[in-house]
C-alpha cells in the first residue's frame, strides 16, 4: 500500500475511532465509575471484539478482491456514502455524548472479567465497526500481495487508533466533562467531527483499484 493510501486509512481510522459511539461511552462511564486503570479491562475486551469483527470481514474478501472494476467502484461508493452518512448524523446531532447517563452495567462490585466481557460485547454488537471493516477494508488491500500480513497490519493500526481514542476520551471526560457538556460547545464538537467524516468520504472516492 502506498504512503498516501496508508495516510488516508490512518486518518479514516482515527476519525472513526474518535467519533462518539458505544465503545467510547463505555470507556467514559467506566472511567467515571472506576478510574482509568479499571477502564483498561473494558478497553481490552473492546479490542478483542474489534479484532474478531475484522477477522470475520476479512474471511470473505478473497473473491471480492479479484472482482470486476464496477464491483470495486460500487463498494468504494458505498464506503464513501457510509462515511458521509456518519458525518451527517454527527453534524445534525443536537446532544453531547458527555450528557448521556452512565450505563447501568457499571455497578459496585464489577470485576475485571465483567468489564472485559462488557467491552467485548459492545464491540461485537457495534454496527459501526462491522460496516467499517466490510465497506472500507477492501479499498486498502492489494490482491497481488499476501492478504494475511495486510490484514494484521490494517487491523493493528485500527486497534491502535481505538485505544488512542479511549485513552483520550477518558482523560477528556475526567478533566472537561462539564465544559464540553454545554450546548454550543457540544454543537461545535459534533460539526467538526461530522465535517471530517464528509471530507474523508469524498477522499475515499479518489482511491483507484489496486488490482
Amino acid at each position: 500500500m502506498t504512503p498516501s493510501a496508508w495516510l488516508l486509512f490512518i486518518t479514516i481510522s482515527l476519525v472513526t475511532a474518535f467519533s462518539p459511539g458505544p465503545g467510547i461511552l463505555l470507556a467514559i462511564s467506566n472511567a467515571v465509575a472506576w478510574g482509568p486503570r479499571k477502564t483498561l479491562c473494558s478497553s481490552a475486551g473492546n479490542v478483542l471484539g474489534v479484532f474478531t469483527v475484522s477477522g470475520a470481514a476479512m474471511a470473505g474478501l478473497g473473491t471480492l478482491l479479484h472482482s470486476s472494476a464496477w464491483l470495486f467502484a460500487l463498494l468504494k461508493t458505498l464506503g464513501a456514502v457510509y462515511l458521509v452518512y456518519l458525518g451527517y448524523r454527527q453534524w445534525t446531532s443536537k446532544t453531547s455524548m458527555f450528557d448521556k447517563p452512565l450505563p447501568t452495567a457499571a455497578q459496585p462490585g464489577k470485576t475485571n472479567a465483567g468489564l472485559f466481557r462488557q467491552g467485548l460485547l459492545v464491540a461485537l454488537t457495534n454496527p459501526k465497526s462491522i460496516l467499517f471493516f466490510t465497506a472500507l477494508f477492501p479499498q486498502f488491500i492489494q490482491p497481488q500481495a499476501p492478504v494475511l500480513p495486510q490484514f494484521l497490519a490494517l487491523t493493528s493500526a485500527f486497534i491502535a487508533c481505538v485505544l488512542t481514542s479511549h485513552f483520550a476520551y477518558v482523560l477528556l471526560a475526567k478533566r472537561t466533562h462539564r465544559w464540553l457538556g454545554t450546548a454550543p460547545r457540544a454543537r461545535l464538537f459534533n460539526r467538526v467531527c461530522g465535517g471530517a467524516f464528509g471530507l474523508l468520504g469524498l477522499g475515499l472516492l479518489r482511491l483507484k483499484n489496486p488490482s
